[in-house]
């Protein structure tokens, strides 16, 4: 097993799907800044939008997305409006300038819509930006997914799904709030692949409730039966002073952190034995799909979608608390629906919060991108190396990683520990109050 070291993984560090992180985030960059970086935009430029549906047929109890519950027909169909007004004044915004390249449907759970609510929206999109040899993923919940559903996938060209499945323990399921028989998942594996869908991916937990490790060979065999293309596997974030919903979670259940070290080994080498590649610290992928060949192309990236194969540099976040993202700002839009309704109903932009990366900001940016997707980084850009240097010495005495002249290097047993090497880059957290999920 990985080497472990309970003191490195004390400290809960950031996931990096930005950085500088949400933490940073603040109220002096809004609407005006977004507007601006449209206006920026080249019209070659390649864009991804990412689409954010705040609903979902149930609520999950250890859920930390932005996400409530689909229960009224009139809110979901307001909901709908707004965001197709929004993608209107985006549209407008760039006047054509951009070219978009991939589109994904997130959430929530996009389809706690209607087939015909998210033909709509497909339509606006298609009218309102440049889409040329565009690629479309979408998150889904496998409960309620259906023929009519399936139908959609196949209509609008979606090649890439991704299921909301965590653990098919009955009585897992039972101690989370998301219930979700074995036959059901593999039904929708079926329509999804009928469907046209190349590339599937699950979402897998450990960490969880009463999770023994037999729970999670059992649940990983389970998934590769089915076939994904890809599996992320999280480990459970347990933070109910963030996230009011987990309170329902029983505490005294949950793995300690030994372990949870535990079971992301056990997770790790169980998938890599059944023929899958380790993608970044917590993603994994069939050798001939597109993630596993970015990652062995040095192509990988990471976004708030988490690994990706996507190059495109400007992210575009449509709905509320959506985040977009340019070389020179990160902007997300008014998390409370009901202020995001008010906004893109007077018709303004709907960013309220964000950051502007620094030159500084930036280059520890590709530092800490580079290590978490690659297990290596150039860091002779950065000014106060000899510095930096000083915060890797305990990781590199214990042999976790070693320096090429300026290049920083992870070794095999530091993937645990990624996270918590990459943080040493980021200078908002020595002191910073703000509390994130664990490391492991």
């Amino acid at each position: 097993m990985w080497p472990y070291y309970p003191d490195l993984l004390a400290t809960p560090v950031p996931r990096y799907t930005s950085y500088p992180t949400a933490a940073e985030f603040n109220e002096s960059v809004g609407a005006d800044d977004m507007g601006a970086a449209l206006a920026r935009l080249d019209a070659g430029s390649s864009v991804s939008l990412y689409l954010h549906i705040p609903y979902c047929h149930e609520i999950c109890w250890y859920c930390g997305c932005n996400t409530g519950a689909a229960n009224r027909a009139t809110r979901l169909a307001a909901y709908v409006e707004r965001l197709g007004q929004e993608i209107d004044l985006i549209g407008a915004a760039l006047a054509g300038r951009g070219i978009v390249r991939h589109i994904a449907w997130g959430g929530g759970s996009p389809n706690a819509l209607s087939p015909d609510q998210f033909t709509w929206l497909a339509h606006k999109v298609r009218l309102a930006f440049v889409c040329d040899r565009t690629e479309q993923s979408i998150e889904l919940d496998p409960r309620g997914f259906n023929d009519e559903w399936a139908d959609q996938i196949a209509r609008h060209g979606i090649t890439r799904a991704s299921l909301g499945v965590q653990t098919f323990a009955p009585h897992i399921q039972r101690a989370i709030g998301r219930v979700q028989p074995y036959d059901d998942i593999a039904s929708t594996c079926c329509l999804l692949r009928q469907a046209g869908i190349t590339s599937l991916n699950f979402d897998l937990m450990y960490g969880l409730p009463s999770q023994s490790d037999a729970d999670l060979v059992e649940t990983l065999e389970a998934a590769i039966d089915l076939g994904p293309d890809r599996l992320a596997v999280f480990g459970y974030a347990h933070v109910p002073h963030l996230l009011p919903r987990q309170r329902r979670i029983d505490a005294a259940s949950l793995p300690n952190g030994a372990a949870r070290f535990a079971q992301a080994w056990l997770a790790h080498e169980q998938l890599i034995t059944r023929g899958y590649r380790a993608v970044g610290f917590d993603h994994f992928a069939k050798p001939g799909d597109a993630l596993a060949r970015a990652a062995r192309e040095m192509r990988l990236h990471r976004n708030f979608q988490g690994f990706t194969d996507d190059p495109s540099h400007c992210l575009i976040g449509l709905g509320a608390s959506a985040i977009s993202c340019f070389p020179d700002l990160i902007v997300q839009n008014e998390k409370n629906t009901g202020r995001y309704h008010a906004r893109i109903g007077s018709g303004a932009l709907a960013a309220t919060r964000g950051v502007r990366p620094t030159r500084l900001d930036r280059q520890r940016a590709e530092v800490i991108e580079a290590l978490l997707c690659h297990g290596e980084a150039e860091c002779g850009q950065l000014l106060d190396l000899q510095l930096l240097r000083d915060d890797i010495a305990p990781f590199e005495a214990i042999g976790l990683a070693r320096w090429h002249r300026t290049k920083l290097v992870l070794t095999a047993d530091a993937l645990p520990y990624a996270r918590t090497i990459a943080a040493t880059f980021d200078r908002f957290r020595k002191n910073s109050k703000v509390q994130f999920s664990s490391a492991i």
